[in-house]
């Protein structure tokens, strides 16, 4: 049988290739929850491979120790079919049994080979494209939509979404015009598109448009809030836009609304909770209690050394908290790490540890150890994955480290490039204005 973009499956029941179109859609949307329909569809025919396939991969882009046995279970289970499997099939239990190995970047490199058989395949697409994402291939992030775009027409089912995919990686390769464009091209085709809402928003952060930010998402909340699992991570989009304007009121209101994290919160909702308030900390405005609460759910994670990204910030709400035994577990962790092999060991090697460590002297008030550390890593944090609105916290920590540290010049070179690349951000101001008259 095919599904509904014509590609192969090993199946001959159409129920379970209409709930796996059906949690396709979902998950391309970001909609809650494919995980459960495609847990209906393996009820129904434990022999489904793709349905296993299509399970580890909503587990594996959690990025997240706490589900690995639930994906090795669904790793295991494919593998087990893999003699009833077709070429599609046994990619995808490839490219989910390499993540599971600890090997992040082969994993998208193959749902990459996937697609280039089945270029329709947007469960691929879209795991690949989360993959890259979390191991910073923003030449990938581009490539791998435009390819499907290439070899697919408009009629494609969810062609919206690919070119949604396509926006963001556009974005992060800094082709702004391009991405704005490719991003309200693909919210016209399909409005329930949040990626595609967050890449132009993306657009207008990294261009401090935060007017523009704010009314692009206020009038689209309906299309992207909702039942998203990417809501709280557009929240924070929004909550940056007004941050930009130095709005602490309403970006304080959309944190307790939408941001501060429910006692399930995975790592990367905690991520963004704690980049918001670090971004208020190094402002010098109080958060009052709301650290307490993120410093508890990073708590459970603080040994597990999974994923660099979640860890920089899971060390950021420890420091921010006063957790010190917290932290010093996690630095004992990550140390560990980077002897080890696998895509995280790197991640920790070149960029987590020293970030990590960074924040440890931060907290400590040694500013000059935090420049130290922190100095090499803007050009290199993309290593370990995250956009770049959200690497631009490491920028924004070493600019608070060199000023506190007398780092004279270190600090107005520093506050100068953010002045330059964002002239009308209000916020930049507030944090580089007084560094641009040190000395």
């Amino acid at each position: 049988m095919r599904d509904r973009r014509g590609e192969p499956l090993s199946t001959d029941d159409p129920a379970a290739v209409e709930r796996l179109d059906a949690a396709v859609t979902l998950m391309n949307g970001y909609f809650t929850d494919p995980l459960a329909v495609i847990d209906r569809a393996l009820e129904e025919r434990p022999d489904f491979v793709m349905g296993h396939c299509f399970r580890a991969g909503l587990l594996l882009i959690a990025a997240q120790k706490s589900v690995g046995p639930e994906l090795r279970r669904s790793v295991e289970a494919a593998e087990a079919l893999a003699g009833t499997a077709n070429d599609r099939e046994r990619g995808h239990i490839a490219a989910a049994r390499a993540w599971l190995d600890g090997d992040f970047h082969r994993t998208p490199e193959l749902y990459g080979r996937v697609l280039e058989d089945h270029p329709g395949d947007l469960a691929a697409l879209q795991f690949a494209h989360q993959c890259d994402f979390f191991v910073g291939n923003a030449a990938a992030l581009r490539d791998r939509p435009a390819g499907v775009l290439a070899q697919c027409d408009r009629d494609l089912p969810g062609h919206g979404f690919v070119l949604g995919m396509h926006a963001f990686g556009l974005e992060e390769n800094g082709d702004f015009a391009a991405a704005e464009e490719a991003g309200r091209r693909a919210v016209e085709l399909i409005p329930r598109n949040p990626w595609a809402i967050h890449a132009v928003a993306h657009v207008m952060e990294m261009q401090g448009r935060s007017d523009e930010g704010i009314a692009w998402m206020a009038d689209r909340e309906a299309d992207w809030a909702p039942d998203n699992l990417l809501a709280v991570h557009n929240w924070w989009h929004l909550a940056l836009h007004h941050l930009d304007r130095c709005e602490t009121a309403a970006v304080l209101d959309i944190y307790d609304r939408h941001v501060r994290p429910r006692p399930e919160a995975i790592g990367l909702e905690l991520s963004d909770a704690t980049a918001l308030l670090w971004r208020l900390h190094l402002a010098g405005i109080d958060a009052g209690d709301r650290w307490r609460e993120v410093a508890d759910g990073w708590e459970p994670m603080a040994g597990d050394g999974y994923y660099a990204f979640n860890d920089m910030h899971a060390m950021m709400a420890f420091v921010a908290a006063g957790r010190d035994a917290a932290a010093s577990r996690l630095a004992a962790t990550l140390s560990a790490r980077v002897a080890g092999t696998g895509t995280n060991a790197a991640m920790t090697r070149e960029v987590g540890l020293p970030a990590c460590l960074a924040l440890l002297a931060f907290g400590r008030g040694d500013y000059a150890a935090a420049t130290d550390l922190l100095l090499p890593l803007p050009a290199i944090s993309r290593r370990f994955g995250g956009s770049d609105a959200q690497r631009d916290v490491i920028a924004l920590t070493l600019l608070e480290a060199a000023q506190r540290a007398c780092r004279t010049e270190t600090a107005r070179d520093l506050a100068a490039r953010r002045i330059e690349l964002k002239p009308r951000s209000r916020f930049n101001r507030l944090l580089t204005e007084k560094r641009l008259n040190l000395g």
